[in-house]
């Protein structure tokens, strides 16, 4: 019996049956590459659901950005309520890695900002993975960069019990040795306080507090606290308690380490000198002389994970432990989990090309003293590690690369919508005016109206930010209600500007390559792709497949390539979603199926902001309210309690609104965070 209990509404329908089936049956007989090529709308997620229901082993789902991620940890969440589902993406809000720019004489101090709740999150994934069966992680691509050693994070682990003979100072210094925080204020995660006979703890996992009512030598009783309310939410026999950091060294392997951290330099160092280089060699010896000071007094220091080869004890240029390393294996070592690479044509490339990347920047840093050469085996994994390292994968995507064809045992087609939806239609014009056409843009103008005197929405889809600028003024100038959007509009511009065209504020939305992957508006039925014989990134096969998908949301979806030459990406396109067509048309006339559009519910993110004690603050901070005027700090303050609340539900656009909202305030005050400069260093 699986250890996955999944829950909907609907059962498989469409392609999803067979689909199912065909990947659980590839899976039966050991393949370790699928691909399941699922067009717009076809239930993708519900699918790799149903799989990890009957596989029944953890699961590891990679998307290639965090907001897609955290789409994706909300939808399996909604499938498996009773089951563990984490999210673990890059905890910085802010990263400017340390690097160094030699034809400037320019060092960059590393600066981050670390994101708590993030953090936590990545603490709850990893417990979960140690902990349980029953677990799926949704996570970015960051799952291949470096972490600490699993096995020494579980070894390190305390654990309590109620009856257990221990003393407070034992207690309070074995806490302390797992990276926890004494502290006299309130609790944070990571942190803990003594008060009287009771010790309380708020582990690094979860916005909970550990009551620990201690006697003489022993630990009395043990209760689950919550933190804001301090009600007993229940009593505990016993808990383990993990480490507050994920890189962790026990005393015996710290001695290890510093003193191959010692070899290191004294190598190094003669290397240097060798090599008349006077000035590196200071720098990388009062650097790590530092670093050693500080790891022997604190167990810690800054950058720690650049000596993360030492700590751990592994060979030179040997592969980092990573969030991979904490999924369980087979006796032989073999993995023992399943993994889902979501939009893989996008994903399969960042993971292949961050290793390269990484190393480049490291290997300059070494190379004038600033870093030991150890520091570049903290690294992500190479693409070749990867692939050792996740056992039995599904690719999903609407337009797999030629990577997934060639490596997958099977391509899994899901066709067939649910909804019964086809492909939209396609047509091919002229971009110069010739016969009974306009031109792109005086014939895009035409359809655009017909479509929305019927009710459509429109989009058109430009190679340059400033084409799409231009066009949506110019369009205004025609009659029709246009807005441009681009990577440069901001977070809460953006998500009204797409509220207001699904409402019909506006009929037509101009955009370049943000229109591809995830846009959901059901009210579109048309698309203009503008100089689509342009071959590039933008018009490549897989593009314009993914623009065609927007279009298929709605029944009288359809598509306009503007072109005077076919290039092989518009053929290869066009072939493939009339392909898609006939298989779909053939389908609702064998079953009777009326296809529907998509019901989507309109959802402005922006209203429910308004809870009580912000409706006094409107988007322009409007710092004359009540409450600004009143007590400002506790404005502030009540913002960042909104956005931790937002990010712990995975919502990171009301989160990043908020975050803007705050810095703003901050800014009024003349106490907004000021980021940290390059640090220069002249040549001697």
């Amino acid at each position: 019996m699986s250890v996955f209990n999944l829950k909907s509404e609907w059962p498989p329908a469409g392609d999803q049956p067979k689909a199912i089936k065909k990947l659980l049956d590839g899976l039966g007989k050991g393949y370790d590459r699928q691909t399941l090529l699922g067009v717009t709308g076809s239930g993708k997620t519900f699918t790799a659901a149903n799989v990890i229901a009957a596989v029944g082993k953890p699961t590891l789902v990679i998307a290639h950005n965090k907001t897609l991620a955290a789409q994706l940890a909300q939808e399996y969440k909604e499938f498996f309520p009773n089951n563990a589902v984490h999210y673990f993406v890059s905890y910085y809000d802010y990263y400017q890695p340390e690097a160094y720019m030699p034809v400037t004489d320019t060092y960059i101090e590393k600066d981050a900002q670390i994101n708590d709740e993030i953090d936590r999150l990545r603490h709850a994934s990893t417990q979960a993975l140690l902990t349980r069966k029953d677990v799926i992680i949704v996570a970015s691509v960051s799952c291949i960069y470096g972490l600490g050693s699993p096995a020494e994070y579980e070894k390190e682990n305390l654990k309590l019990a109620a009856g257990q003979k221990i003393d407070r100072k034992e207690l309070m210094k074995k806490l302390i040795a797992i990276h926890f925080e004494r502290t006299n204020a309130d609790l944070t995660p990571g942190t803990f306080r003594s008060i009287g006979s009771l010790l309380e703890i708020m582990p690094v996992s979860e916005k909970m507090i550990w009551s620990i009512t201690l006697g003489v030598d022993d630990i009395v009783s043990i209760q689950k606290v919550d933190p804001v309310s301090q009600r007993i939410v229940g009593d505990e026999t016993n808990i383990f308690v993990f480490p507050a950091k994920h890189f962790i060294t026990n005393k015996a392997e710290k001695e290890r380490a510093v003193k191959a951290i010692k070899a290191e330099l004294a190598t190094q160092l003669k290397k240097f000198e060798k090599e008349g280089k006077l000035l590196e060699a200071e720098r990388i010896k009062r650097r790590t002389t530092y670093d050693l000071a500080m790891i022997r007094e604190m167990g810690y220091c800054n950058g720690i994970e650049n000596y993360s080869r030492h700590m751990s004890g592994r060979a030179a240029g040997s592969a980092p432990d990573t969030l991979l390393s904490y999924f369980p294996r087979t006796k032989d070592g073999s993995p023992d989990f399943l993994t889902i690479i979501d939009e893989s044509h996008v994903t399969i490339p960042q993971i292949g090309g961050m290793y390269a990347g990484d190393q480049s920047r490291k290997k300059t840093l070494v190379e004038f003293g600033f870093r030991l050469p150890s520091a570049q085996d903290n690294r992500p994994l190479r693409f070749e590690e990867f692939n050792e390292r996740v056992g039995q994968v599904i690719y999903t995507s609407a337009t797999p690369a030629n990577h997934e064809r060639e490596t997958s045992k099977q391509v899994v087609e899901q066709i067939i919508r649910p909804t019964g939806l086809i492909d939209p239609e396609i047509s091919i014009r002229p971009i110069q005016e010739s016969g009974k056409y306009l031109g792109q843009i005086q014939d895009f103008i035409s359809e655009s109206k017909k479509a929305v005197k019927k009710g459509g929405r429109v989009i058109a889809t430009t190679l340059t930010k400033k084409m799409a600028e231009d066009l949506s003024e110019y369009l205004k100038g025609e009659g029709i209600k246009a807005e441009y959007l681009h990577s440069d509009i901001k977070t809460i511009e953006r998500i009204q500007i797409l509220t207001e065209f699904r409402k019909g504020t506006f009929d037509c939305l101009v955009g370049v390559n943000l229109l591809r992957e995830g846009l959901d508006l059901p009210e579109v039925t048309l698309i203009g792709i503008l100089d689509a014989d342009k071959e590039g990134f933008l018009r490549s096969e897989t593009a314009l497949i993914q623009i065609i998908g927007r279009a298929a949301r709605n029944v009288l979806g359809r598509v306009i390539l503007y072109a005077d030459n076919l290039t092989g990406s518009i053929e290869r396109a066009v072939g493939e979603t009339n392909r898609r067509r006939t298989i779909q048309t053939a389908y609702n006339t064998k079953h009777g199926i009326t296809p529907q559009t998509i019901i989507k519910k309109i959802q402005d993110i922006t209203e429910h902001l308004e809870t009580d004690h912000m409706k006094a603050v409107k988007m322009n901070l409007d710092i004359d309210t009540e409450i600004f005027a009143k007590d400002p700090q506790k404005l502030i303050k009540l913002k960042e309690e909104e956005m931790s609340d937002a990010v712990k539900d995975l919502d990171f656009e009301t989160a990043a609104i908020l975050r803007d909202e705050i810095v703003s305030l901050q800014e009024k005050l003349g106490i907004a965070p000021v980021k940290k400069k390059s640090t220069t260093r002249k040549k001697r």
